[in-house]
């Protein structure tokens, strides 16, 4: 996907109509919703993690971890959909 619009860029194709009047290039609130709750995912264990070797206390390390998992989800989707209404690199 990455590579095709490098590919498109540096061979200055005009771009192909699309034979609807869907915007591939943007993203539905429900796709970034979950692409949210995925990254938290990740994110979180990795703040537990951090957050047990740093304070050597479980219990602590997982309350840190369900604050920033709640917070973080939250500022990604609305990070998300600022940048989808940004024109520059689409």
């Amino acid at each position: 996907m990455i590579l095709d619009q490098v590919y498109s860029e540096t061979n200055k194709e005009k771009p192909k109509k699309a034979s609807f009047n869907k915007d591939v290039s943007s993203e539905k609130p429900a796709r970034s919703i979950v692409k949210s709750i995925s990254w938290r995912i990740v994110g979180t264990i990795d703040t537990v993690l951090i957050s047990w070797v740093i304070t050597g206390t479980l219990a602590l390390a997982f309350s840190i971890g369900a604050v920033e998992l709640v917070t973080k989800m939250v500022l990604y989707f609305f990070h998300e959909r600022i940048w989808n209404t940004i024109n520059w690199g689409k």
